[in-house]
């Protein structure tokens, strides 16, 4: 609609081993989201699930993960046509004999639109994702659904500036951050500065999703949040409790962002080695 200003909710909750149970809390966040008046609603990183990698894979470990389309995304499409509202979720994908971090984007009328698979992953300690996950090979699509073009960094890839970049040149004017992060994993302020930096170079909005909750060897963080084209943050939910946070992003500020009216037009491609020309 014309002169609309889409409003877009980050839904921080806490996830237990019991996947139904996460998922219908997901489903009602859903409900509450729409009644808030949002346009898009974002999830944290493994949403409806434990997150497995606290632990070293052992065994089939592709055995929790689902096929997307699959249960989840049926679910999640139902709802978001009965409600109007785009859904960027999160969750553990298999495909044939791979196993994916993937974020199913799915559209105001309940259509997927697509999929983002996170393209890098980490070990380390209570993060021990290259047993679970394969490298994503779906590159870095921008999806246009009913609240504007809207990309996808999932969790770890947000800290690569080429994944920011080349969601900008592919026209997103949101980038969704589905995220596990925990307490005491950064300085604090230093994610949120990464992002409004990303941003203002950028020139989009960026929504983080964190997830919350204690569980086997971490305590996630919440703190979810968004940042404006010019780097402001606009929005910040609690930190360890479930919450709905709500911001409205007005597209206008993209369009006249320093990024876009100056830093795009002004790149010098032939110049960087084949680092994103």
């Amino acid at each position: 609609v014309e002169g609309h200003v889409p409003r877009v909710a980050l839904i921080q909750q806490a996830a237990a081993p019991d996947r139904a149970a996460n998922l219908a809390r997901g489903l009602a966040a859903l409900d509450e989201a729409a009644r808030g008046g949002a346009d898009l609603a974002c999830f944290a990183e493994l949403a409806f699930e434990p997150f497995y990698p606290q632990r070293p894979a052992e065994g089939d470990v592709r055995a929790l993960a689902e096929e997307v389309p699959g249960p989840t995304t049926d679910a999640l499409s139902l709802k978001a046509k009965e409600l109007g509202l785009v859904v960027v979720a999160n969750l553990y994908e298999r495909d044939g004999d791979e196993a994916y971090d993937t974020s199913p984007v799915i559209d105001a009328d309940g259509s997927l639109l697509g999929k983002t698979r996170m393209i890098h992953i980490t070990e380390y300690a209570c993060f021990h994702e290259q047993g679970y996950y394969t490298p994503g090979d779906l590159g870095l699509p921008v999806y246009e659904t009913a609240a504007g073009r809207v990309g996808v960094a999932i969790c770890y890839d947000r800290h690569y500036p080429e994944v920011m970049r080349a969601l900008a040149l592919a026209g997103a004017q949101l980038v969704c951050v589905p995220q596990a992060g925990a307490v005491g994993e950064w300085p604090e302020g230093l994610y949120e500065a990464e992002l409004s930096v990303a941003s203002f170079q950028n020139g989009y909005f960026t929504a983080l999703a964190n997830r919350v909750g204690a569980e086997d060897c971490l305590t996630f963080a919440g703190e979810s949040f968004v940042c404006a084209p010019d780097g402001r943050v606009l929005a910040r939910a609690p930190s360890g409790e479930d919450h709905i946070l709500f911001c409205d992003l007005d597209y206008e500020e993209v369009e006249r962002s320093h990024a876009q009216t100056l830093f795009l037009r002004d790149r010098r491609p032939e110049l960087y080695g084949g680092w994103l020309a």
